[in-house]
């Protein structure tokens, strides 16, 4: 079977993938997860988080080649990861997340999208070098239809999201351009526009694109399911959206 490691979005760490690892592992895969810089348990202060450093975990964390799925915020360092060690990632998979664009941040990016859900409820540190969101919006923008617990869970670990990440553009090259890349759309999503989702993938074939009828975060909200889609997608017999 495959091996996965699963990168997180933003202001989450690893701690996001609980209920998604152990249904990989019961397909036979080996699945494992990372905190990126300044998340989860790794303590770099925000102010010094950066795009490369995200980059660099992942390359570092890269042993054996391995499929890597980025949620988020994520499809950014995992694209960045791929230019740096190609040799180690076997395919990208993006959940629901930001396929870079030439030229263009994350924040360029989402500025894109046809409307914002997100932006109203972002707070700035006072350095402005940092983000939250208050614990009251987040069942309604990422877990609106995720098992009880699942805010509770999630307000005790989510952390300040350094906007240097952001506001970098990623370049893919020919040192990349090779890795098959996957999608997974989430059609009930209230952070990234669904419409926007399918702007990112238009030209994409057919049998790359799969869409989950459920919130931003398919991890919490229907693992199982997620899981057999990253199955197939490791299979090469990926369902058509």
């Amino acid at each position: 079977m495959s091996d996965f490691l699963l990168i997180h979005g933003s202001a989450h760490g690893a701690w996001c993938w609980r209920d998604l690892i152990p249904e990989l592992t019961a397909l036979g895969h080996n699945a494992r997860a990372i905190d990126l810089p300044g998340h989860g348990q790794d303590g770099t202060p925000y102010a010094q988080v950066t795009l490369d450093g995200y980059a660099d975990a992942i390359a570092d964390a890269l042993d054996t080649p391995a499929i890597v799925v980025g949620h988020s915020m994520g499809g950014y360092p995992i694209t960045l990861a791929a230019e740096r060690a190609p040799d180690m990632v076997q395919m990208l998979i993006y959940l629901c997340a930001y396929v870079p664009k030439p030229g263009l941040s994350l924040a360029q990016m989402r500025m894109e999208a046809p409307y914002q859900p997100l932006l109203p409820h972002i707070r700035m540190t006072p350095d402005r070098k940092g983000w939250t969101v208050p614990d009251d919006i987040l069942h309604d923008r990422f877990y609106h239809d995720c098992p009880p617990g699942t805010v509770e869970f999630a307000a005790a670990n989510l952390c300040i999201q350094a906007t240097q990440p952001t506001s970098v553009p990623v370049t893919v090259t020919e040192r990349s351009s090779h890795i098959p890349r996957r999608y997974i759309r989430c059609s009930e999503d209230r952070t990234i526009p669904p419409e926007y989702q399918v702007t990112m993938t238009r030209d994409w074939p057919a049998d790359h694109v799969v869409t989950m009828d459920c919130s931003h975060s398919p991890f919490f909200a229907k693992p199982r399911d997620l899981a057999a889609i990253l199955h197939d997608f490791a299979k090469g017999q990926a369902r058509p959206g």
